[in-house]
């Protein structure tokens, strides 16, 4: 009988060392000077096929919109609100309404204001991914842009 519970749990341990955390979606940074006191950052996703994320604008009561903090900072400021592409626009069993999502990729922009010629901009983003099967929890990304 201890043999057979060893087995058991020796198993049980070797499949859980072998378990990968998901992690479907990957994220890229990027910044374009526009003017002299100007520059907007690109914030990319690349999503792995099957999953989503969501969408800047989703509703209250729904999954968790894809969000961003900027660091205050002396040498920037941020401009207006992140902006994003259209989004997809289907109905979910799983929250009861339509929500806004993107697949494959997605790239949001912020325009800055410089207050010098080069800075980082710094911040974290919060965004939440799933597929037909299942959603993972919601996740913090702290990033870095230089600006240059």
């Amino acid at each position: 009988m201890k043999k057979i519970a060893l087995i058991i749990i020796g198993s049980i341990m070797q499949l859980c060392a072998f378990a990968q955390i998901e992690a479907p979606v990957k994220w890229s940074y990027a910044a374009k000077k526009t003017g002299p006191a100007e520059a907007v950052v690109f914030i990319k996703a690349t999503i792995e096929p099957g999953w989503h994320i969501y969408s800047l604008n989703t509703k209250d009561g729904g999954p968790i919109k894809t969000s961003f903090i900027f660091n205050k900072s002396t040498t920037y400021s941020t401009v207006g609100k992140p902006m994003e592409p259209k989004p997809t626009v289907h109905y979910e069993k799983s929250f009861g309404m339509n929500v806004s999502y993107f697949e494959k990729e997605v790239v949001f922009q912020q325009k800055i204001k410089l207050k010098k010629a080069a800075t980082t901009v710094k911040g974290t983003l919060e965004f939440m991914t799933c597929n037909d099967h299942k959603c993972l929890p919601p996740a913090d990304i702290a990033f870095n842009i230089p600006v240059k």
